[in-house]
Parts: structure tokens; C-alpha cells; sequence
């Protein structure tokens, strides 16, 4: 694709360690040898000019393309905003499919159910998420006229999707993101609640349960409420509504899953009735979609919005009201400039334009404003920040409606009905995940507090750099508590929770995921939900003592307070522990619950390798789950039965270690270099003994330069598969904070 030439006055890029990183690994476009083609200032340039370029299709435009190009270049290179990952990745290049994530129906038959596994490969391919519902399908064991025999349910087919998913990487690299919702009202809702019991099942699916607004009345009364049938719409079974609750609330005690969403409060805002129910949202939640609609998100970096006024830090609302109208002028060009991978859903996304623009760097304007999270305060300017960016988004595309015309399908919508608009896009904001984003413009994700004030960045060689959000370094250095030896501490403890020496107010200003209670993360969500068209993406985190009646409380709360709904996570509530800090929050007895090994699925799938060996040929087999190792079996031949004896020892000790744990690389490094009495020589160098083939087979397979090249599987924490770093658990994902990784695509 042809791309406007780069002025030769374009200010330079400035970068940090992290973005720098990012960018290169992530967005910048690669030869074929897999390294960078183009610089951050050209790959920034590239985006700006192929999304200002749609402008040239509106004679009505108030801007030239080649001026609104550099406006749109400063706008990302000052870190003002950033659109989602896709538009930074191929805007302006053949492939040109800019939409983070899709919603694809699932209907009840087999060419319908087999046409989105294959939809949803193609949207994988080109680098985007998917969502599903299948609430459609009939239940387990229901009869199937066509063939007399019966249904295999949802939930089969739930696996067939994914299982398709682990066969397509995006681009090559990874693999795609999902959503799998089904009603609470369907007859196999307590199968959907348990499918994630076994760690590593629908490894590639978040699970959500859409709960009606009968079905929390029935909680709310302790009644009974019905399961239906879809496609009979036959009243199957009736279920006490407060236990299937509970049952919710203790799946997410255990693990976190599944989430949950209110889908009747979804439709009430869904601006496109005439066009059907909202069945399912994006994989990460925040952005519910009609069938074959895409979703197109930007996010404006908050922390660049606080001005000096006489001394007093305030909210630059002016500049602030500018960067909305060209941002909302940003995202409706991107509609126009992707390539969407299905006919269908390029259709269905411009026939409504809708568009998310949201905000990161919440946490670092409440730092800058020395308001602390937990506070009424805090609160009531996140009402009102987002109430200034849902008016003016919605000025600014009214304006563009001016220009361009109103979305086409305006004359059905709710807002024709009410009056309002028109507008250019069917709703214009939406709180979504910015993981990568926000280490690109070097700010705190979405609305989400810091996870810790300092984490440990791996670099090159296995060196280690400590990092710190600058707001707090500059804090300490005003009160005149900066030194080494707090800062090691801070590191130590992830946050200056119990440093008693340090000033109150900067401990009340300063505060941490964990820090804050879980009742002020659902505030803080409500209020930016209370002006969101759409929905928040926002992590209820909680400490490993909450109890299942706080998070049955976090739920009731949500759907009190008006959420479209809430993920939350319980510190060490799973055996593959998110942690970034030093202190665990793990009591002995659970720590030992989590050494307890994996329990073996029925099938499973791996290879076996045969290695020459001074004994005889080893043959290894190493089966697998989610592409790491998980069993061993060794078996030798033309050996004794001592040696056979020993070579099955060391079979299944690995294999307990793997299922109780133990990170691959902890295993090389306990067996390689092991001598033997008859080394032999390989192409590679010399095997010492049966260990020591174990470790070459093991190391050659699952590690690259002294690192697993699959998710770290350490009982206190998880390392990112691409850099070491420790990931954390935000905006319902895991998370590198170092390089950009994150599990959800």
C-alpha cells in the first residue's frame, strides 16, 4: 500500500526502554529475516498518513489530508492517544485489517456452527479477536431431528472451537483471543460454570455467564427461575437461582472464571435494536457487539492532561475537549480505511461506525493530582472526566455527521427515536484494555491503579533493571524521602504499604492494586460505566484471604451499581500465580494445597524422540498440554531390567515435578551434565548418561537461550514467554509490563 512521503521536517520520536522495545517487536514492519523495516518515526508516520488519507473521500472535510496527517502524527507521538494494537500494526500496509476484535454468531446447526470455526479463523489470521455466544445451541443430549441421535451440547463444541484456535497463530506468532458466553437461563449453565475447573482447559477462551435481569430478581427473592431450551424455548428444569449464584461466586473464588456479564442491561443501551440482540461482547468484555460487528478503540492518555493553574494541579479540560474531537475524527476514519477479513462484517460495521474511545492514565493523574484512588474525590472527578469525554465525543461526531452524513442505520436507531444527533457513529466510547499502549506512552493501563511502584524489568543476558513510575520517584525526591535503600524496599514489597516513615499523604496518594479495597475498584468502575457507551474493562483485584461473600458482594455491588459487568481476581487463587512483588499472601496451608499435582486429563497429545545413548537407544515420549510439557515416559532398549527400573524412575519424577509445577528450565538445570559410565558423542556434543539426554531432549525442545519458550509454570508467579518478566493480572488479562505480551491477543 502506498503510503503519503514523510515530510522531512517531522519531529523526532521520543522513547523510552519499554516503548522502544514494544515497538520493535510488536509494531514496527519486519523483512523477512524477522527484524525491523522501519523506525518508530516512520512506523508512526505510516499510521498517521494512511488513516488521514480516508479524509480525501469527504469534499465537506475542514481539513487538507497532508495538515490533518501531521495533526494525527503529533497526536501519537506526544502520547496523547493511541488507537488499538491492529491499527498500529497494519495501517498502511497490504494486509490493513485495523479492528482489535469481532463478535461471530453461532447458530444451532452444523453449517452454521462449522461457518463461524471457520470465520474465526480467518479473523485470527489477520491479527484480530473473537466472541461468541452459545446460547443458541441446544442442549446436551437433546434430540436432533436430521439424525435421531443427540446433541453433544454447547460445551463440545466450545473445545471445537477451541481447539481450532490453538491450530492458527496471528501473524505467525501467537495465538487469538476469545469470548464464550452463555445464558444463565440455558439447560447446561452449571456444565458452562465448571468448564474451567481443570487448570489449562479452554486455555483459549475467557468464559462469561450472561445473567438476566429474572434471574438476579430470583436471587434477590432466594426463587426459583427456569432453563429454556433455545430451540424449543420448552421449559426444561427450574434451579434455585441464589445457589447457581453461589456456585458463580465460588468459580470465581477458585480461579476467576468464569466472569460474568448483565446481558439485559447490555441491550438497554444498545443504540441498534431494530438489528437484533446483543448476544456476546469482545474476549476481553468491554466492548458488546451485535453479530459480524467489529470492535475500533483509541484511548486518550490522561496523565498528558494536568496543567500548573497558580500553583494548583488541575485538568486541562481545553486541550483535553481538542484531543476528543480529532481523536473521535481518528476512529471513524479507521472504519473506513480497514479491511475487514468477511464482506459481511464490513457491512455491518458501516452500516453503524461504532467506535470506543476511552482513556489510559488514570493512575498517574490522580498521582500528578494527589488524589488517592480510594477516595470520594477521586471518584467524583472520574464522573466527571468521563461525562466532558462522552458529551464531546458525541458533539465531535456530530459534527462529522455534518460533514460525512450520519451512520446509515440512524434512521432506526434509538437516537432517531429520542431526537438526539445525528450522529456519525452509533456510540462513541468504551473503556478498554491498554496494556501494550500504555507501556508505549509510558503511562498506568486504562483506569486500573498501578500494580506495583516498581517491578523488575529483565534485559539482556539475564540482567535485571529495577524501574519505578516516575510521579512517585518525583513524590519521594518533594518530601525529601528518596534514597536507594527505600527505593529497594519499595521494590521488595511492590508498594509503600506499612513504610511508616514516609509521609502520610504520599502513602494515602500512592497506592497499589492490592492496596486499595475491592469495594473502591467496583466504585471506580461504576463511575466511568455511568457516562460509557459501551462498557469498562476494570480488574476487581482482591487479596488471597476474601472470602467468597466478599466477591458474592463485588457481584451484588456491580449489579447495583449499574456495571454491564465485572471480572475479578482473588491473589494466588490459581496454581500459576500472578505476582510482581515480594510478599506473596499465600498461607502455608495453601501453598502446600497448590503443590498437590495436576491432575491427568484423559487424553492427551505429544511426541516421543529417540535418543542414542551409551545404554542403548532412549526412546523419550513427552506429551503435552497447551504446547508445554506436562508427562514423561522413558524407555530403553537392549538394557537390563536395573537400568529400564531407572529409566521409568526418572520418567515419572520429572512428570510430577511437571504436574506439580516445576519450571521446565529448573528441571534441565537439575539433570543435565549428570555423568554415566558409557558417554556417547552426538552431533551436537556428548550425552553423559539417561539425565542427561532427558535435559538435551527437554532443553532443545522447550527452551531458546536459557529460557522456556512457553509460560513460565513457577508456583508463586508467571514469566512472560518472551522476555522473563513477571506477568500481573489486569483489565481481566495477564500482562508483561516490560515488552507488551499479554495472553488475550
Amino acid at each position: 500500500m502506498d503510503v503519503m512521503k514523510m515530510p522531512p521536517d517531522l519531529p523526532e520520536v521520543t522513547l523510552n526502554a519499554n516503548s522502544e522495545l514494544v515497538l520493535r517487536k510488536r509494531y514496527q514492519k519486519k523483512g523477512l529475516d524477522g527484524s525491523p523495516i522501519e523506525t518508530p518515526k516512520e512506523m508512526f508516520w505510516r499510521v498517521a498518513a494512511s488513516i488521514a488519507s480516508m479524509e480525501a473521500g469527504y469534499p465537506d472535510s475542514t481539513w487538507k489530508v497532508g495538515d490533518l496527517a501531521r495533526v494525527f502524527y503529533a497526536l501519537m507521538t506526544d502520547y496523547d492517544f493511541l488507537p488499538n494494537s491492529p491499527t498500529l500494526m497494519n495501517a498502511g500496509t497490504d494486509l490493513g485489517q485495523l479492528a482489535a476484535c469481532f463478535v461471530l454468531p453461532v447458530g444451532d446447526s452444523m453449517d452454521e456452527i462449522f461457518d463461524a470455526v471457520k470465520h474465526a479463523a480467518l479473523i485470527h489470521k489477520s491479527g484480530g479477536g473473537t466472541g461468541f455466544s452459545f446460547s443458541r445451541l441446544r442442549p446436551k443430549d437433546s434430540r436432533v431431528g436430521s439424525t435421531g441421535g443427540v446433541a453433544s451440547g454447547p460445551i463440545s463444541f466450545l473445545k471445537i472451537f477451541n481447539t481450532a484456535t490453538e491450530q492458527v497463530k496471528q501473524g505467525g506468532t501467537r495465538r487469538g483471543a476469545n469470548m464464550g458466553i452463555l445464558r444463565v437461563d440455558h439447560p447446561d449453565i452449571l456444565e458452562f460454570i465448571r468448564a474451567k475447573e481443570r487448570e489449562g482447559d479452554l486455555n483459549n477462551f475467557n468464559l462469561s455467564v450472561a445473567l438476566t435481569e429474572k434471574f438476579m430478581q430470583a436471587v434477590e427473592k432466594d426463587e426459583e427461575y427456569a432453563l429454556v431450551a433455545p430451540h424449543t424455548q420448552e421449559v426444561i428444569e427450574r434451579l434455585k437461582a441464589r445457589e447457581v449464584f453461589e456456585l458463580l461466586v465460588r468459580k470465581a473464588w477458585e480461579s476467576g472464571d468464569p466472569g460474568i456479564i448483565f446481558i439485559d442491561r447490555i441491550n438497554r443501551d444498545n443504540p441498534n435494536p431494530d438489528q437484533g440482540e446483543i448476544e456476546s461482547t469482545n474476549p476481553c468484555g468491554e466492548q458488546p457487539l451485535l453479530p459480524y460487528e467489529a470492535c475500533n478503540l483509541g484511548s486518550i492518555n490522561l496523565a498528558r492532561f494536568v496543567i500548573d493553574r497558580d500553583g494548583i494541579k488541575d485538568v486541562d479540560w481545553d486541550r483535553l475537549r481538542e484531543v476528543i474531537h480529532l481523536s473521535v475524527r481518528f476512529l471513524d476514519n479507521v472504519i473506513d480505511a480497514s479491511e475487514y477479513p468477511l464482506e459481511r462484517i464490513t457491512q455491518t460495521v458501516r452500516r453503524n461506525r461504532k467506535i470506543g474511545l476511552g482513556v489510559m492514565g488514570w493512575a498517574d493523574m490522580l498521582y500528578q493530582l494527589r488524589l488517592p484512588y480510594s477516595s470520594r474525590r477521586a471518584i467524583v472527578l472520574a464522573e466527571k472526566l468521563m461525562e466532558f469525554l462522552q458529551r464531546e465525543s458525541k458533539s465531535a461526531s456530530a459534527q462529522l455527521a455534518k460533514e460525512r452524513g450520519p451512520f446509515p442505520a440512524f434512521e432506526t436507531s434509538v437516537y432517531s427515536d429520542q431526537n438526539l444527533g445525528p450522529y456519525r457513529n452509533a456510540t462513541t466510547t468504551t473503556i478498554a484494555p491498554t496494556g501494550t499502549l500504555s507501556i508505549i506512552a509510558g503511562c498506568s493501563s486504562g483506569v486500573e491503579p498501578l500494580f506495583a511502584l516498581c517491578f523488575v524489568r529483565q534485559v539482556m543476558d539475564g540482567e535485571k533493571l529495577t524501574e519505578a513510575n516516575g510521579f512517585f520517584v518525583q513524590a519521594l525526591h518533594d518530601a525529601g524521602c528518596y534514597s536507594e535503600k527505600v527505593m529497594a524496599e519499595v521494590v521488595e514489597k511492590g508498594s509503600v504499604r506499612g513504610m511508616e516513615f514516609l509521609p502520610d499523604d504520599l502513602r494515602k496518594v500512592f497506592v497499589t492494586a492490592m492496596d486499595i479495597d475491592p469495594v473502591w475498584h467496583l466504585k471506580m468502575q461504576a463511575a466511568f460505566q455511568k457516562h460509557t457507551d459501551n462498557a469498562v474493562s476494570k480488574t476487581v483485584n482482591l487479596p488471597n484471604s476474601a472470602t467468597q461473600e466478599d466477591i458474592y458482594k463485588i457481584y451484588w455491588m456491580a449489579y447495583e451499581e449499574g456495571c454491564k459487568g465485572v471480572t475479578v481476581y482473588r491473589d494466588g487463587c490459581k496454581s500459576v500465580q500472578v505476582l510482581c512483588t515480594g510478599e506473596g499472601g499465600k498461607d502455608e496451608k495453601k501453598a502446600e494445597e497448590s503443590k498437590r499435582p495436576m491432575d491427568r486429563p484423559e487424553i492427551v497429545y505429544g511426541f516421543t524422540q529417540k535418543v542414542r545413548t551409551g545404554l542403548g537407544d532412549l526412546y523419550l515420549t513427552v506429551n503435552e498440554i497447551d504446547g508445554k510439557p506436562f508427562e514423561v515416559f522413558t524407555t530403553i532398549g537392549r538394557s537390563g531390567r536395573s537400568i529400564t527400573a531407572k529409566a521409568e524412575a526418572i520418567g515419572r519424577l520429572v512428570s510430577l515435578a511437571l504436574r506439580s509445577g516445576v519450571h521446565v528450565s529448573e528441571i534441565v538445570k537439575q539433570l543435565k551434565g549428570i555423568g554415566g559410565e558409557h558417554p556417547v558423542f552426538q552431533k551436537k556434543g556428548m550425552l553423559l548418561s539417561i539425565p542427561d539426554a532427558v535435559s538435551w531432549v527437554l532443553e532443545n525442545r522447550y527452551m531458546q537461550g536459557g529460557s522456556a519458550r512457553t509460560f513460565g509454570n513457577s508456583l508463586s508467579k508467571t514469566e512472560c514467554p518472551e522476555c522473563s518478566t513477571e506477568l500481573v493480572f489486569q483489565e481481566g488479562c495477564f500482562v508483561c509490563p516490560s515488552c507488551g505480551f499479554t495472553k488475550c491477543g
